[in-house]
């Protein structure tokens, strides 16, 4: 059998689209109107609505709720969130601990409302282990677990090459770290219950309803516009498809396959019991995780960006990319040389410039947005969400300012991304000396970050 590339995912071609929901019938009104019906939007009108149930609440969808990355990500909702050392450094230490408290706290909070929504995603509660495959990686491991255990993370530990076998067999892992704050799920299954459970609250969702311009009180599209004192926009990665927004975050690609299902000969040769999710500390990483049918769906850049901000067709995904997906599967687990990739596809995720996540109500036009994710979107929008809830309320007059307001990460002011061609070229300069200098550390036996990786994170504000 061959690849079936593209196709969204292979967490549709497994769980199937909904049923379409009736697009925007004209003009309407509402009183929030939440652009984008990714985990971003969905959770925020969730909360919104929970919180304030007389709202009338309308949620935008280009094509179908969960279409962009949220139907097409790795699974991983863990606690990262990016930008948080350099929140540590405008506003202190004790502010970027509290935002790093806040994520922890996320990966419970969206384990929990699956439980009392019913929503099956497939989560297990294996925690996230990064592994270190050469004196290098073993470096910036044990730098990337000092620094969690000084944001307060004092429950995760640090394995030597023995211990990491015993949780997953990576050949030539020397060392890793394990956190408990992190559970695998299925995206689309997520994202499918997420819009129901929404639904039944009594807010109104459109799907292939493109949003072409937001401005203060309206969101246009070309079957009418939408009018309501807040405009929230949750488009991540597809936000520089709106007009004025093509330099705001950069659309940046990520790959993925999913393999046959593993025999159970062949899980036993891994290990994984766990099904803790899985990265590395390469400078290109790569991510995984064990799915629920026995699967290992594995993802990492591949081509990083298309010039101009330009989206993808649908997931499809080069055939050189798959190639070198499969070679990390390989060398990460070189017994599994024969086995099958049933699925490739790829998607977007939204990059801003100084690669901080942010949330942000203007209050002066009740605009709206949050994202940025950078990859860690799967409970850092969770997060986003609860925020903008708290915001709109504040401003709102229904309450005050709470401990989510006063993050460091809202409000947040970024830069806008160079113009093309120097957008184009800086990104494929950077993502070239990433994946040489992991060629060069993986031969090499320092135990020293390569330069030329060190010299293009600081160009690149990464």
């Amino acid at each position: 059998m061959s690849t079936v590339n593209g196709g969204i995912s292979f967490w549709y071609a497994q769980e199937g689209a909904s049923a379409p929901r009736e697009p925007l019938p004209g003009d309407t009104s509402a009183d929030v109107c939440v652009v984008g019906g990714g985990y971003t939007g969905l959770w925020t009108a969730y909360y919104l609505k929970k919180a304030v149930p007389f709202l009338n609440i309308t949620v935008l969808e280009a094509k179908f709720c969960g279409y962009g990355a949220s139907g097409r990500n790795g699974g991983w909702l863990y606690n990262g969130i990016a930008g948080r050392d350099r929140y540590a450094k405008l506003h202190g230490h004790e502010a970027a601990v509290r935002l790093q408290q806040a994520m922890n706290a996320t990966v419970t909070e969206v384990v929990d409302v699956c439980e009392r929504e019913g929503i099956d995603a497939d989560v297990h509660r294996g925690g996230v282990l990064e592994v270190a495959l050469s004196p290098a990686q073993l470096t910036r491991l044990k730098e990337f677990h000092a620094a969690e255990l000084a944001f307060g993370e004092t429950d995760r530990v640090l394995y030597g090459a023995r211990d990491t076998a015993a949780r997953v067999r990576v050949t030539g892992a020397v060392g890793s770290s394990w956190t408990p704050h992190g559970a695998r799920l299925h995206p689309v299954k997520l994202v499918k219950g997420l819009a129901a459970a929404v639904e039944a609250l009594g807010v109104t969702i459109h799907e292939s309803t493109p949003v072409t311009e937001i401005r203060p009180k309206h969101a246009v599209t070309p079957y009418g516009t939408v009018r309501a004192p807040y405009v929230l926009r949750c488009t991540e990665g597809f936000t520089a498809s709106l007009a004025g927004q093509r330099r705001s975050w950069l659309p940046m690609n990520s790959s993925m396959i999913a393999t046959e299902p593993l025999t159970d000969a062949q899980w036993e040769s891994l290990g994984w019991e766990g099904r803790e999710t899985l990265g590395d500390m390469a400078h290109a990483y790569m991510y995984a995780q064990r799915t629920a049918d026995g699967r290992i769906a594995l993802g990492g850049r591949g081509v990083p960006y298309r010039f101009g901000s330009k989206t993808d067709n649908d997931g499809r995904t080069q055939p050189r990319t798959v190639e070198d997906l499969r070679e990390i599967l390989v060398r990460f687990f070189p017994q599994l040389a024969g086995v099958r990739v049933d699925h490739a596809w790829s998607g977007v995720l939204g990059v801003p410039r100084d690669w901080c996540a942010t949330v942000t109500l203007d209050r002066t036009t009740g605009l709206g947005w949050a994202g940025g994710y950078v990859g860690s979107g799967v409970a850092t929008a969770n997060l986003a969400a609860r925020t903008l809830r708290d915001l709109i309320k504040e401003d709102s007059g229904q309450s005050g300012p709470t401990d989510l307001t006063a993050l460091p990460w809202v409000d947040h002011k970024v830069r806008k991304w160079e113009p093309e061609p120097l957008r184009w070229l800086g990104v494929q300069t950077m993502y070239a000396a990433f994946r040489g200098a992991d060629r060069r550390e993986a031969r090499g036996r320092s135990a020293r970050t390569d330069r030329v990786a060190v010299l293009a994170n600081r160009v690149s504000g990464r």
